[in-house]
């Protein structure tokens, strides 16, 4: 810490930040572009002018960029003098020279940087006279629209996609005062984290498409705050909605899941929320046809038939919420709770859930993965699985190390010169993985074979660790070698990484994984350990426990009159039609609860349209074992109060109330988690993920609305001139109105939009930081429910490897695909016509011995099921495989290992 004075004030502050940091920190006002917390500064807008002083007897000062500045003791600066302000004032009427006059029908208007800084610089006219810059835009995709003529060449975008995200078809073109920010050509950005350009560009050069086409002033929507549904890493995330409908996913700061940035499924996978063709009335079956019905005639139909069954089954969900699933297995009792997972997939989540329970190896954060030094993936397309994750481990391979920069006197902020050095000490990346994978490129070894094989030479990598380097057995000689390379390298690493999880269905990697890290712990090495699982509440589930799908099959076989429910589960994404089908038909009721027609639809008794992740609140539990609550956006029943839509855990309670002659009415979603804590106390740290009852002493909740919203007493003008109450949320700490505690709101950890005075895009993060990139000003969303881990590890898991051994036939393997192979994702329009074309990838070898030309339909035959791809040759795939979309083309998981023999042209 050191002592500085700004404008005549003494402050004590840090001194690793630059000055702009530091004044940021403070809550003092410096406008600035090119500066970002995770980018650096590069000095190049000029805009962040402040003036530096010698001494205390210096009365001119000079000119110095704060972002360029460090903060060094007893130094003296003034920002609000006359000479700094005339430069600011002057440096933007130059940056603002070939900028449109399009403010009024700009997507950024009102949530821009530019704008707030044109404010803050005191910039009002324009004497400018002669014809501006046009540019020609560029097509970038399904999700992001380009608008090169509001350019004011900060250069955060390209730092970004280029240097940051390792994008490698984006760049800035041309020189001097003709520059070009985009591709080389039109077409889709390839980066998994396109989006973030929308957030990092200051201006409005790159905005979002789908909310283009339904677009809403940010003060005219309201906003919740959520957690992405998508996979097990739990980014944080602000919804905005109006009319009812998700118009926006924006990056909500989280010190240590998300950060600054978010991938591009949770930007963009919102839209299966504003399908036409969703359930919004309850459904009896009659004369074969499933009709519309009222909630009380619905639920008493429920509760006749439950009373009449001989046995009820339930099977729950990983992407429904702890309290539905909870709900649903308290319903149907424990033992006949499924979680809805196929066998395999009970067992890899199961054998997570007991590594992480039972061990004392560190589970970091994605901020404390940029942190490690030597990163080993295990079967894992990170990339396509849990995106966010593998952004973070291009930092840790980026990122240049502490003592490096020590040694050449830079700061971390000083981004050109951090970029330029050369270190001694370089950091290593290894994966396995069945194909190719876009974590390559920066990759030291990759290597590519069956699953089967990844795991032996995964097991070669812990016996050499553990016998010091003298084994080797079945391995080629190149093979060895990398082998022992891979060893020598995590034995010389400070901080070593070991990632894997369920996602290839094969536990013996999970089992090798964990006995890798164990080993290198053993070894008084600093070690971590991150396991994935399939969706974003898999641990919830997993603590929750179940039977699987398949043991469930079992308990049908001697009842005739027995109901099954089915929350929020489409049972043909796990088993094939046929399989499917035939368990179906031997229930007398099927009770479907769900916010998709799914193809459950066919055979339900009863629907029941329960609400989504934006329509509801509840909570899930990512990877780390972090319990995270997301809230409800807005109230389904405004615009109509007789949409029956609820969340299913509200659903299967008023059952429960209905059966056992309880009050519902007293029941919140409080009650429900102090419910669910009574029968698992493992799970007794849940209610502080959502400190709701801190919010009942002050007597005023946090508003969804902006104080600035318009037109609010019109909304329903349509339906009726008198303006309904805004809905009581008994559930969490918001209020659908725009009054509010804006006190408490910025001392919330949980926050439903960014505003601030001066500041009104996703720029003022720090106005709820306790410093810029710190923590917020309440501490971080989320409880972790293992905060105190096991002084002892569970031991070795014990294995009998073999080698992949060639059948006959072709043995089908999973690839990943960001968009289509997640199943909320494959109800979006959009993702729709992404997964138009579905790959089959096989060996250029496996297509010639069947007669198989490279780009071409094909099809295959399985259970009478007909599969068609559209075929591509593969260098790496191992010969007797061909690798299939996971959740594209109906392919269900219980594919993966099947074996095919028709693999054909069509």
């Amino acid at each position: 810490m050191v002592k500085i004075y700004i404008d005549g004030k003494k402050y004590l502050v840090n001194s690793s930040n630059n000055l702009l940091q530091t004044c940021l920190t403070l809550g003092l006002n410096i406008p600035y572009f090119c500066w970002h917390p995770k980018l650096g500064s590069i000095g190049a807008c000029r805009q962040c002018a402040v003036t530096k002083y010698q001494n205390d007897k210096d009365t001119q000062g000079r000119i110095v960029m704060s972002c360029m500045t460090p903060v060094e003791d007893q130094s003296i600066f003034t920002i609000n003098d006359e000479t700094s302000q005339i430069f600011r004032k002057n440096i933007i009427e130059l940056l603002m020279l070939n900028h449109p006059h399009d403010c009024p029908i700009c997507d950024e208007g009102g949530n821009c940087h530019l704008q707030d800084m044109t404010v803050m610089s005191k910039h009002v006219s324009r004497r400018y006279r002669f014809r501006k810059k046009i540019y020609k835009n560029q097509y970038l995709g399904f999700f992001i629209s380009h608008h090169m003529n509001r350019c004011i060449s900060c250069y955060r975008c390209v730092r970004y996609y280029k240097d940051y995200a390792g994008g490698k078809d984006f760049d800035v073109y041309g020189a001097n005062s003709n520059l070009y920010f985009g591709r080389s050509k039109d077409g889709e950005l390839e980066s998994e984290y396109s989006g973030n350009l929308i957030e990092v560009c200051p201006t409005g050069v790159f905005t979002d498409k789908n909310y283009s086409e339904n677009y809403s002033r940010k003060w005219d929507m309201q906003h919740s705050p959520s957690i992405c549904a998508h996979c097990s890493i739990g980014c944080n995330i602000i919804v905005g909605a109006r009319y009812n409908e998700i118009r926006r996913i924006e990056n909500r700061y989280h010190e240590n899941i998300n950060n600054y940035f978010l991938c591009d499924l949770g930007r963009f996978g919102y839209n299966y929320s504003n399908s036409l063709n969703r359930p919004k009335k309850c459904y009896l079956r009659k004369n074969n046809v499933l009709q519309e019905s009222c909630l009380d005639i619905t639920l008493r139909k429920v509760v006749k038939v439950i009373q009449k069954s001989s046995l009820i089954l339930g099977i729950g969900s990983s992407r429904a919420s702890v309290e539905t699933n909870f709900s649903l297995k308290k319903l149907v009792g424990k033992d006949n709770f499924s979680t809805g997972m196929i066998e395999i997939d009970q067992k890899c989540s199961s054998l997570i859930l007991n590594i992480l329970k039972n061990s004392s190896i560190h589970i970091p954060s994605l901020q404390e993965v940029e942190e490690y030094d030597a990163i080993l993936v295990l079967g894992e397309d990170v990339t396509q699985t849990a995106s966010r994750l593998a952004l973070s481990i291009r930092q840790a391979i980026q990122k240049k190390t502490k003592n490096s920069l020590k040694k050449n006197n830079l700061n971390e902020w000083d981004a050109f010169a951090v970029n330029n050095i050369q270190e001694n000490k370089k950091k290593f990346l290894f994966t396995t993985n069945i194909d190719d994978t876009k974590l390559d490129d920066i990759a030291d070894f990759s290597y590519k074979a069956n699953v089967q094989d990844q795991f032996y030479f995964g097991y070669c990598l812990y016996k050499n660790l553990k016998k010091k380097f003298s084994y080797a057995d079945n391995l080629t000689k190149d093979l060895r070698e990398k082998s022992l390379y891979i060893v020598k390298k995590l034995l010389n690493a400070k901080k070593i990484l070991i990632i894997s999880g369920s996602h290839s269905r094969n536990i013996s990697l999970i089992k090798v994984a964990y006995n890798i890290a164990y080993v290198l712990k053993n070894l008084n090495l600093e070690v971590g350990l991150i396991l994935l699982s399939p969706t974003s509440n898999s641990m919830g589930l997993s603590i929750i426990n179940g039977i699987s799908l398949s043991n469930i099959f079992q308990k049908i076989k001697k009842h005739k009159s027995a109901t099954l429910i089915v929350v929020e589960n489409d049972l043909f994404c796990s088993y094939p039609s046929v399989y499917i089908t035939k368990f179906l038909k031997k229930f007398k009721n099927i009770i479907v609860l769900d916010h998709q027609f799914t193809q459950m639809k066919k055979f339900a008794n009863i629907f029941l349209p329960s609400a989504n992740f934006f329509e509801s609140s509840g909570t899930v539990i990512n990877y780390e074992l972090r319990a995270q609550r997301f809230f409800q956006a807005y109230d389904v029943n405004f615009y109509d109060r007789n949409i029956s839509i609820m969340p299913s855990w509200k659903f299967l309670n008023l059952i429960m109330s209905q059966l056992f002659n309880e009050n519902f009415e007293k029941k919140n979603l409080d009650d429900c988690l102090s419910d669910c804590i009574s029968y698992i106390p493992f799970l007794k740290k849940i209610k502080d993920a959502s400190p709701n009852s801190l919010f009942r002493i002050f007597g005023q909740k946090i508003s969804r609305l902006s104080h600035r919203f318009s037109g609010k007493t019109s909304l329903r003008a349509d339906i009726n001139v008198h303006e309904i109450p805004p809905k009581n949320d008994k559930d969490t700490m918001f209020s659908f109105s725009m009054e509010d505690n804006t006190v408490y709101n910025k001392r919330s950890s949980c926050i439903p939009f960014i505003w601030s005075p001066n500041w009104n895009s996703s720029n003022g993060w720090h106005k709820y930081q306790k410093e810029v990139s710190g923590s917020l000003l309440a501490g971080n969303p989320g409880k972790i429910l293992l905060s105190k881990r096991n002084k002892e590890d569970i031991d070795y898991f014990k294995f009998h490897p073999k080698h992949f051994v060639q059948k006959k036939g072709l043995i089908i393997v999973p690839y990943y695909l960001l968009f289509g192979s997640e199943e909320l994702s494959q109800y979006s329009d959009v993702v729709k016509k992404k997964m138009s074309n579905p790959v089959l990838k096989i060996n250029k070898l496996d297509a010639k011995r069947l007669n198989l030309s490279n780009r071409k339909k094909v099809f295959f035959t399985y259970l009478g099921e007909i599969y068609k791809f559209f075929l591509i040759y593969s260098q790496n795939l191992s010969v007797g495989q061909i690798a299939i979309p996971v959740g594209q083309n109906k392919t269900s998981i219980f594919l993966l290992g099947k074996e095919i023999q028709d693999l054909k042209e069509l």
